[in-house]
């Protein structure tokens, strides 16, 4: 029996690449997407938000004298793309999805409406919320986090490269201390860099739990969904 009846799953877009640099990972997605399945299909209500760092990083496109919101609404885009093709490998597993976009484009996408989304999840579908917020200067941690307290969410699943939140980062330095638990106000104190300043403070002010696990072990989204101990819970 799964410990959450309905969580945000925040995936990176770096995720839908695989190992490759850029691009999407057709298989790594069909992986993906088998995991969020069987998570469903023990009747967890499932929103997702996916970045979109595979495709276009708009904070790196605004270093090289781009302007940022341009850069921005480009990173935005580069979201929509990932949910679709998250949403298509759900789809040919028998998972009803809907993707729900912040901007508009009624070709491709429902808009984002709260109710609607509660609609969906309440018959089950996955619902995948692309677009970030629609505004720039805002990360899509600060998205999930928006989606995350607007449909009640119990949870934001962040699934990382990484075990969970350490005190520096364990890729680079071996010696690295990973925390089973952590607080808001140590996160931001220290500035570890598990979601940006904005979203971990929104959490912190709504009382919002975030767990932090590593994406690359295979399994671990049903094992956070069940409750077991896994990466590490900021409260």
């Amino acid at each position: 029996m799964s410990q959450y009846k309905r969580i945000l799953l925040k995936l990176s877009g770096e995720a839908l690449a695989g190992g490759a640099p850029f691009g999407i990972d057709a298989a790594r997605v069909k992986e993906l997407a088998a995991e969020v399945a069987t998570v469903a299909a023990t009747g967890v209500q499932i929103g997702l938000v996916v970045g979109g760092g595979n495709i276009f990083r708009g904070v790196k496109a605004a270093a090289q004298n781009m302007d940022r919101v341009t850069a921005d609404h480009m990173g935005m885009l580069a979201t929509v793309i990932n949910s679709l093709s998250l949403q298509d490998a759900l789809e040919q597993i028998g998972v009803h999805t809907r993707v729900m976009s912040a901007i508009e484009m009624h070709q491709v996408a429902e808009p984002y409406i709260r109710r609607r989304a509660l609609r969906h999840l309440e018959k089950g579908r996955v619902c995948v919320f692309a677009g970030g917020t629609s505004n720039p200067y805002f990360s899509t941690d600060t998205a999930a986090t928006l989606r995350a307290l607007e449909i009640r969410a119990e949870v934001i699943a962040k699934a990382t490269r990484v075990d969970g939140v350490y005190d520096k980062d364990p890729l680079r330095f071996p010696d690295a201390v990973m925390y089973r638990e952590i607080s808001y106000l140590e996160v931001l104190s220290k500035s570890l860099a598990v979601m940006d300043a904005t979203s971990i403070a929104m959490c912190r002010d709504n009382q919002l739990p975030i767990l932090v696990f590593n994406l690359n072990t295979s399994g671990n989204i049903m094992r956070m969904s069940m409750g077991e101990p896994i990466g590490t819970l900021i409260h």
